[in-house]
């Protein structure tokens, strides 16, 4: 049974949801527990895995991991290698290696990738040549559907025109930037490279090219980021030309360096939750009244150039390829993580084994529990589609759940839809992570009865 008086599942009763109906966000995902698979199992399910052709019909993902920066952002929790082009070019010649490798399988031949993501770590680190040998070999090896996306995330730093161009003749067709804030004084005190106006310029030049769209992250709660701060980001973006923008909450994580600075009176606090919630509302309206179009949750493109097409899959059950250290991913209900210690994978790729030293086999109920991470993320969750995937006509018994929701402010309740309210969508993980995990309950308690 729901229990509706737990204010950790349904939210306070307050008159201001947006900023005070949870304590904190915790997490930057939803998602639930898996079975581990046993170690001495994991390179066979793996090989059988790939030797299948999939599902027909199945929307498939490359993800390929440069863990490389030049220096560590201080709110970062992704940083593994700083960049030494020796490193660099040794790391690389072992990615073009599993790339062959992975390509070969069955699994990677029996149908097409509707889109690529190469993250990191900083993957503009990579030379020009090697960011063109890299495109060329995902298009060489793997089948790309006719529109697949293919996303190079970096910063602008050090990503000169000769990089840019050569991206562009390794098939690159959308880069996403972390800019984080365009002003100086927060970008230095979250150890970003070069000034705003640096920034600003590089993602005006590389937008004039008109050749692909340029995506940008904001990142909102930083050190002396106030609210005005805030407000000129936003308008920056604008100015910037970009052709979509990403909202990021900045989720504080105990033992990273921004949070030793601020214990060390290095830094001022980052932004509590309650301000957080007050520049997500800045943004959600700055990109109304600017008529942005909304493709998620914290995502706005400018034009129809810009799609999206990765992160929206990931968030679903799409499955995702992984290469190189540190990537992720799942295929045929296998989760996996692919070792991020450098001399593991460098020896594991060498041996012609998969450099995964952990395998999970998804949970039953994976579908839908994509399918309620999708909805969320877009803010609507219909009735139709939530009894389509799973299988019977669960809204009904979700209801005395979705009703506390509404009571309290999180959602609103629209014939046989469920629509986030802004405070709903500010609270969007919380609320999908709460729901898979009643499903999850339900359904257990369904099934013992």
């Amino acid at each position: 049974m729901l229990d509706l008086n737990d204010p950790q599942l349904v939210g306070q009763s307050t008159p201001d949801p947006l900023r005070y109906a949870f304590a904190r966000k915790h997490g930057a995902h939803a998602g639930s527990d898996s079975e581990v698979v046993p170690g001495s199992q994991v390179q066979t399910a793996l090989q059988q895995a790939l030797d299948g052709a999939g599902q027909p019909g199945d929307t498939r993902c490359l993800y390929v991991h440069i863990p490389f920066c030049r220096v560590r952002c201080s709110y970062c929790n992704f940083f593994q290698y700083a960049s030494s082009q020796s490193l660099i070019d040794q790391y690389f010649d072992a990615l073009c290696r599993e790339i062959r490798h992975k390509a070969a399988q069955p699994w990677s031949q029996a149908a097409p990738f509707q889109a690529v993501y190469i993250g990191g770590g900083t993957p503009t680190d990579l030379s020009a040549t090697q960011l063109q040998q890299l495109g060329q070999m995902l298009r060489q090896h793997f089948p790309l559907a006719p529109d697949c996306e293919i996303t190079l995330e970096g910063r602008v730093n050090g990503f000169d025109r000769a990089k840019f161009e050569s991206a562009l003749a390794g098939g690159f067709n959308r880069f996403s930037f972390g800019v984080q804030s365009f002003n100086s004084q927060v970008r230095r005190a979250a150890r970003r490279l070069d000034d705003g106006d640096v920034v600003m310029r590089r993602i005006q030049e590389m937008v004039a090219y008109n050749s692909a769209p340029i995506v940008i992250d904001l990142l909102y709660g930083l050190p002396h980021q106030s609210l005005e701060v805030w407000q000129q980001d936003l308008a920056d973006y604008l100015e910037s030309g970009a052709h979509g923008v990403d909202l990021y909450q900045l989720i504080d994580m105990q033992g990273l360096p921004m949070h030793r600075q601020v214990e060390q009176g290095k830094l001022p606090p980052p932004a509590d939750t309650a301000t957080k919630a007050t520049m997500f509302e800045q943004g959600v309206r700055f990109m109304a009244i600017h008529h942005q179009r909304r493709l998620s949750i914290n995502h706005w493109a400018r034009d129809n150039r810009e799609r999206s097409l990765y992160n929206s899959l990931a968030k679903t059950t799409a499955e995702i390829l992984p290469l190189g250290a540190g990537g992720g991913g799942n295929v045929a209900g296998l989760q996996m993580m692919q070792t991020r210690k450098m001399e593991d994978y460098l020896d594991a790729i060498h041996a012609e084994r998969y450099p995964v030293p952990m395998l999970l086999r998804a949970p039953a109920g994976q579908a839908l529990q994509g399918h309620i991470k999708a909805a969320f993320d877009h803010g609507v969750l219909s009735r139709r589609a939530l009894e389509r995937v799973a299988g019977d006509d669960l809204y009904p018994t979700l209801l005395p759940l979705f009703r506390a929701w509404q009571d309290n402010g999180l959602v609103t309740l629209e014939a046989d839809y469920l629509v986030l309210t802004l405070a709903g969508q500010f609270w969007s993980v919380t609320l999908a992570q709460n729901l898979i995990r009643n499903v999850i309950t339900l359904r257990s308690e369904h099934q013992a009865a």
